[in-house]
């Protein structure tokens, strides 16, 4: 069984949601990203996404924007992030999903990229710019080497198209929680709970839900309903506010806890 497969069954398994933060590769450096995938590891991350920063990322709101261009701005390239997977590697075993655009795959070159990935450590792909009805051969290319590509569904995605989608994704569905761009939000949209437990039923396929989850709160409605949470632009405005480096760390530490509902945990290790 694979990586993202084998994680998502224990979660199953278990009763629970899974949990996958959301980091910016390099963002601030590629130190704190390494230190900051180790620390999510053992604070109880499922997988884990690392987004490849891009000059144009359309999907993205201002918070994982700056991001990215801070690690542009750092010289960090799908290149430099497949060596920072190939660093964690060196020391964990949690699923790794590359959250990207297109166009660095494309300068790479699909196969080329597929090997490095591959030998780097990477188990999923997740493009958002490629529908899967346009990428047969970057899906072949991608399953051939061990990599689950991994396609979104938005909520205006009609009953085909999802079924296409799900036929055609490793691992699991990343579903869309809102039109429009990553961010925090406050309220979760009216309806998702509903739409989720319909999609995970007419499919047959995980689901991970992604894009505004951002609080206790929200995990606790998607628990049992979805098989995992993404959290991302929260984690991304923690690293931005604290700096980088051992403030990242701590700070996203004491996030993620409070997330998890193991806030006191974070205030016993502040004492």
């Amino acid at each position: 069984m694979r990586r993202i497969a084998e994680a998502l069954e224990v979660c199953r398994s278990a009763g629970r949601l899974g949990f996958i933060p959301y980091l910016t590769a390099g963002d601030p450096d590629p130190d704190t990203t390494i230190a900051l995938v180790r620390m999510l590891a053992a604070e109880g991350a499922d997988i884990i996404e690392l987004g490849v920063p891009f000059s144009d990322p359309l999907a993205d709101g201002r918070t994982n924007q700056k991001a990215a261009a801070r690690a542009l701005l750092g010289g960090t390239n799908l290149a430099g992030v497949l060596d920072m997977v190939s660093r964690i590697r060196a020391t964990e075993k949690i699923p790794l999903v590359l959250f990207t655009y297109f166009n660095p795959i494309y300068r790479m070159g699909v196969e080329e990229f597929a090997r490095r990935a591959s030998r780097a450590g990477v188990d999923g792909v997740l493009v958002t710019d490629l529908p899967p009805d346009e990428g047969d051969a970057y899906r072949r290319v991608l399953s051939a080497t061990g990599l689950d590509p991994i396609f979104m569904v938005a909520p205006t995605s009609d009953a085909q198209r999802r079924s296409m989608i799900a036929r055609h994704t490793g691992a699991f569905i990343y579903y869309v929680s809102r039109t429009g761009v990553t961010g925090v939000r406050e309220e979760l949209p009216e309806g998702l709970r509903q739409d989720v437990a319909r999609l995970r039923l007419a499919c047959n396929r995980p689901v991970a839900v992604g894009f505004g989850i951002s609080r206790r709160a929200h995990l606790e409605a998607l628990s049992g309903v979805a098989d995992a949470a993404v959290v991302g632009s929260a984690l991304v405005h923690c690293i931005e506010k604290s700096g980088g480096g051992t403030a990242a760390v701590d700070a996203v530490r004491g996030l993620v806890r409070e997330l998890l509902g193991r806030a006191d945990q974070a205030s016993q290790g502040a004492r």
